[in-house]
């Protein structure tokens, strides 16, 4: 990449609150995160320049629009700000990131912050699964299915494995290692959950079966939260380390980024890659996290020390850690049943906990993962650390691998 996009820090709810329960909603969520992502930043609400806003839903979960708007009431100093706000889904918040990005390269502002943000759990599961299943094209997908979501990654499972065979032991151990990873992690909504062996098993009472081949330790959970991080272009940021102290080759930057739409409907998608001799299942999912690459100045997955990927499901993730070149396209089991994936192996992913163990706050998601690949490469990422990580790379989509976003941050 021509300019370095530095990443001086950020902040992110915890992820186990329910937030309407505390008469709270998407403004408490949007002030927490941003004036801690302010704090850990070392940066005044002044000093901001610009307002990036990642967010899938609030007009359904929340009956609010105009997300913007709030930034005056989050701190006065940021009256006046300029502020977008961003949807693709669950990658909203990585396209809150690429905006920003492109307005600090542009030379339009030299400060800006990034805030996704998702309020779920103050509506039935039924209906946050028809407000969520509105990224799918709607009457053309999903019919008969009462939870769309969990219905249309079992097709993609069910792909997989007329592909190229699937054990669902396999599923299991990517949720497992997910789980146990979210434990280290003081923000995920699952640290306190206790799971044993039949957690992970076919016992329908423990662990009952959502829609087709998925089961209940298959899914990301519904949450509740937010997430922010503070940008700034070179300059800006010099100015920052002198001021504050700060070694600037200890600050992480992104590195490198990929941005691909494909198709909204997933048979078509699917239907395609069928024909593709390089026989990606998503092509444009390959893409993306190529793009990212090459933008780094890497060859593949082993100049990464560490990935956080978008595991709304366990087979997503599955299929992303193939994507990102860990494996060639079916051989996925092998990384997973090797330990290579898990925390202490050689390409750990999800360290955090992933959308399984720590949550998916949908707006947010995007934001989170980079903000954990930051604090990996800076050394700041507490009992989830992956030991000398100075490489991270993130994959966010949404839909049915509809949007996708790859990213590259590291020192």
């Amino acid at each position: 990449m021509a300019d370095e996009i530095f990443i001086l820090g950020g902040a992110q709810t915890d992820f186990a609150r329910n937030w309407a329960r505390e008469d709270a909603g998407l403004f408490e969520l949007m002030q927490a995160a941003l004036l801690d992502a302010l704090d850990d930043a070392r940066i005044e609400p002044g000093a901001v320049e610009t307002l990036h806003i990642g967010n899938f839903a609030g007009e359904l979960f929340a009956g609010q629009g105009m997300l913007g708007g709030f930034a005056g009431h989050i701190h006065p100093d940021l009256d006046g700000l300029p502020t977008s706000r961003h949807e693709a889904a669950c990658a909203s918040g990585s396209m809150a990131i690429l905006a920003a990005m492109a307005d600090l390269e542009a030379g339009r502002y030299s400060v800006a912050a990034v805030l996704g943000v998702e309020l779920m759990r103050n509506v039935p599961g039924q209906r946050a699964a028809e407000y969520l299943g509105s990224a799918a094209w709607a009457g053309e997908e999903g019919a008969g299915a009462r939870y769309l979501w969990p219905a249309m990654f079992s097709d993609i499972a069910d792909e997989y494995d007329n592909r190229y065979g699937l054990d669902a032991s396999v599923l299991k151990e990517i949720s497992r290692i997910n789980f146990t990873n979210a434990k280290r992690n003081p923000a995920a909504q699952t640290r306190g959950w206790t799971l044993s062996v039949a957690h992970y098993s076919d016992d329908d009472a423990l662990n009952p079966r959502i829609e087709g081949r998925l089961r209940k330790s298959d899914c990301g959970q519904v949450t509740d939260g937010a997430a922010a991080i503070v940008l700034a272009t070179r300059a800006a940021a010099e100015d920052w380390a002198r001021r504050t102290g700060a070694d600037l080759d200890s600050v992480p930057r992104i590195l490198g980024w990929g941005h691909t739409t494909a198709r909204l409907r997933l048979a078509d998608k699917l239907a395609a890659s069928r024909q593709s001799a390089e026989g990606w299942m998503f092509p444009w999912m390959r893409k993306a996290m190529t793009d990212a690459y090459a933008r780094a100045g890497l060859r593949g997955a082993q100049g990464v020390d560490g990935f956080e990927v978008h595991d709304c499901f366990s087979i997503t993730e599955l299929v992303a850690i193939e994507h990102f070149g860990l494996a060639a396209p079916g051989r996925g089991r092998e990384v997973v049943e090797s330990g290579q994936i898990a925390a202490g192996g050689a390409s750990p992913v999800n360290p955090s906990g992933g959308l399984i163990g720590l949550g998916h706050p949908v707006g947010a998601t995007g934001v989170r993962m980079a903000l954990d690949a930051a604090r990996q490469t800076s050394g700041r990422a507490g009992d989830c650390q992956v030991e000398g990580a100075r490489t991270f790379a993130t994959y966010n989509v949404g839909g049915s691998a509809t949007a996708s976003v790859a990213l590259v941050i590291g020192r």
